[in-house]
């Protein structure tokens, strides 16, 4: 049994981390691909495409990363995870060609992998069990304030020091802060397992259902693929969407920073009330928030601080969906595996989000993207509807 100061430890550090882990790797090109471009004459679609390869790595390892967490725990893989980005970043940041920028963004990629959200939420299930949730909540909490925080700290670092010396500056506080995090508050066992009366009773239960379990598995995946292509082509391009709606650079960095504190207050509200309902119900509802959101957008940018509060509101919950609502449809005892087989599909489709869109604002205007994703999030929306149901069913 993990004590409750042990655990505040554990949470607590996985959330530090988690700001830093996601701030250094996924909301990085946002801020720096333009100035890279300038510097190096490098084409921006292709700079930004580095998001896309280490999206496409991270695809690749994330089945690894659920079975080893699964039965060796998350400390090592964690650490592991610093390790890589802080390894990326330096390659990324004395890159002189665009092979070593790519080779750098494959190194991140795999660090990305093994130490963004599914790895945070797969360790806290191997913790904890069926009693992660809150710990879940709590981690994203954190998670929210990666964009707040980092964004303005990147702009910051590419003024003074150069995108160059941005991406070192983050790989030392990979090694500085995150991996002694991680070395720290982590258990080097891997923390408590279910006993073997609840892994037969999942067992047997995913055997007589297996066409459901599997059908829920698609459509959860399908959800979280939607969601996740929507909000990484929200990431990279929010600024040049603002822009094209008529946002100077200025009010456009300052509305993106709106997605963080809407992300903080929904997770918030969520981790007082969430558990009274089941996570299926917050996984509609984020859909249906991040649809009218994107949605909104397409009205002009005297809306764009609503509709940036509402999209943000919805993907802070799907971040929490993501981990419970799998915790709640299949239990814990193969719970870091399901974790990394769901997040292959999304890593793969947030690598091709960024170029999808691309050429589709370059070929059919602002308004079609825009509109493009809302219908994306009615998707999700009338998948997480399709789950409430079997959930019912279940139970």
């Amino acid at each position: 049994m993990v004590s409750s100061a042990s655990r505040l430890g554990v949470v607590s550090a996985l959330g530090v981390a988690q700001i830093f882990a996601w701030g250094a790797s996924y909301y990085l090109p946002a801020v720096t691909a333009s100035s890279i471009s300038a510097e190096t004459g490098w084409p921006l679609h292709w700079v930004v495409g580095g998001l896309s390869i280490g999206l496409t790595c991270g695809a690749i390892v994330s089945p690894l990363v659920g079975r080893t967490i699964q039965d060796r725990g998350g400390r090592l893989v964690l650490c592991l995870s610093s390790i890589a980005l802080a390894l990326g970043l330096f390659v990324v940041g004395i890159s002189q060609s665009l092979v070593g920028y790519f080779v750098g963004w494959s190194i991140i990629g795999l660090g990305m992998g093994a130490g963004l959200y599914d790895a945070a939420f797969s360790t806290l299930g191997r913790l904890y069990g069926q009693d992660a949730r809150s710990a879940i909540s709590t981690v994203t909490l954190f998670g929210g304030f990666a964009s707040t925080l980092c964004w303005p700290l990147t702009t910051l670092l590419v003024e003074h020091v150069g995108w160059r010396g941005a991406c070192l500056a983050y790989a030392l506080t990979q090694l500085t802060v995150c991996l002694p995090l991680y070395a720290w508050a982590l258990p080097m066992n891997g923390g408590g397992r279910q006993t073997l009366e609840d892994d037969i009773g999942e067992a047997l239960h995913a055997n007589v259902n297996s066409s459901r379990f599997l059908w829920l598995l698609v459509m959860l995946g399908a959800i979280n693929l939607l969601i996740s292509a929507i909000g990484v082509i929200v990431s990279v391009q929010l600024v040049e969407l603002l822009r094209s709606a008529g946002a100077s650079v200025a009010a456009a960095v300052g509305l993106a920073t709106l997605i963080g504190p809407a992300q903080f207050v929904a997770r918030l509200l969520e981790r007082f009330v969430g558990d009274r309902f089941h996570p299926a119900w917050i996984l509609a509802l984020s859909s249906a928030l991040v649809a009218a959101g994107t949605g909104l957008l397409a009205f002009g940018f005297s809306f764009a601080a609503v509709s940036l509060i509402v999209y943000g509101a919805g993907a802070g919950l799907h971040s929490i969906a993501r981990g419970a609502t799998p915790l709640a449809l299949f239990g814990s005892g193969e719970y870091a595996v399901t974790m990394g087989r769901l997040a292959a599909p999304v890593l793969m489709a947030q690598a091709v989000a960024p170029v999808a869109s691309t050429l589709l604002l370059a070929s059919h205007g602002l308004n079609v993207v825009l509109y493009t994703l809302a219908g994306a999030g009615l998707v999700a929306l009338s998948l997480s509807c399709g789950i409430i149901l079997m959930a019912r069913q279940r139970n």
